[in-house]
């Protein structure tokens, strides 16, 4: 008999339900009823109290649509994971306690980054893992794409979308912040599905007066509208040059509620044109996946259940030049994937004249 624990970690996006499904899907067909799968409740904070379920198939049905995750989630930031808590719980001893408990012969981890580490941690342990890429950011190393990115950016295009007509209506500025602390995938992709002018990126520090600049551009011209995307991670020129801890506390004495206000701000004083603001956040990240992830998370999954039956551990399952692949977990977790400056996205943005702001 085979047993399977499965969780999802870290902020939920489209696809984690059709991830599981795909999963279980593909193990029951392998194993029959010779397998045994374990839903762990709230992600990594399940695995370390125990709070966990034996699922049944008919748990797995109906919800390839669905969006969230029936499992649950929850952050344990990976900077802690070693550290014994208040209430002296050593968190890693923990999680290795219920895994045997449970008699597990794989962990499917479904999540982003800081997931990653904490699988790649796991294994480092000693535990069968299989890590499947989750995050609306698309930014993890060893794979072309993530589950939940496509379904983001057809958010956030729609946004775009919709904030055109008003904008072109009124003779407006808008500038729409997209989800993306330290990448600029989403909103690169978005921005140019949605017609932007300008788009701001974390990789791309801006220089406000070339935003600026862009836009009186466009209003000389006769264009009374703009559309800005704009990552909630974009950073200055100025920021740039600042170390780390200094960018983390400028911004944390902000006194406005995110970049995109600070912003309309300073276009306000240089632009004489109505500036509005649009903020979509989490709305990013909920609803159904789209038709793309829905395959993608089906493939992700079934590919998780062949390496289980093969005994492939320690990977995670990317996706890798149109093929779904075990990619080893030591060669992967930490490392971030930013977009090349140089890309082919923004060279095509850049040859119709939308604007990085540098």
């Amino acid at each position: 008999m085979k047993r399977v624990g499965i969780l999802t970690s870290g902020g939920d996006c489209q696809g984690l339900n059709a991830a599981i499904r795909g999963v279980a899907k593909g193990l029951y067909e392998q194993f029959g009823k010779d397998v045994e799968i374990y839903g762990i409740k709230d992600g990594y904070t399940g695995l370390i109290f125990g709070e966990y379920k034996k699922m049944e198939p008919g748990d797995f049905s109906g919800i390839l649509t669905l969006g969230g995750t029936l499992l649950g989630t929850s952050r344990q930031p990976f900077k802690t994971i070693r550290v014994i808590d208040e209430n002296n719980v050593d968190k890693v001893a923990a999680m290795k306690k219920h895994y045997k408990k449970m008699d597990l012969d794989c962990l499917v981890i479904l999540g982003g980054n800081g997931t990653q580490k904490t699988a790649n941690l796991l294994r480092e342990e000693g535990l069968n893992v299989i890590h499947l890429p989750k995050t609306i950011d698309n930014d993890i190393w060893g794979t072309d794409i993530t589950f939940g990115f496509h379904s983001a950016v057809e958010i956030a295009t729609n946004v775009i979308d919709c904030i055109h007509t008003t904008a072109t209506s009124h003779g407006r500025i808008f500038i729409v912040e997209v989800m993306g602390h330290k990448v600029g995938w989403l909103t690169l992709s978005a921005g140019i599905a949605g017609g932007a002018d300008v788009i701001l990126l974390p990789e791309i520090p801006y220089d406000i007066n070339k935003v600026a600049k862009t836009l009186q551009g466009r209003i000389d011209s006769g264009k009374k509208f703009s559309i800005l995307a704009v990552a909630e991670g974009a950073i200055s020129k100025e920021e740039a040059k600042l170390s780390k801890k200094e960018l983390k506390k400028a911004r944390a004495d902000f006194r406005h509620p995110s970049i995109v206000y600070r912003i309309a701000e300073e276009l306000s004083d240089k632009i004489d044109n109505e500036i509005r603001v649009c903020v979509p956040g989490h709305f990013q990240r909920g609803g159904s996946p789209c038709a793309y992830d829905r395959v993608l998370c089906t493939r992700l999954g079934a590919t998780a259940a062949k390496c289980i039956k093969d005994k492939v551990f320690g990977v995670m399952i990317g996706m890798v030049n149109g093929k779904t692949v075990p990619v080893p977990l030591q060669d992967v977790a930490g490392k971030l994937k930013a977009v090349p400056v140089d890309c082919d996205e923004i060279k095509a943005a850049r040859q119709i004249g939308i604007s990085f702001g540098d």
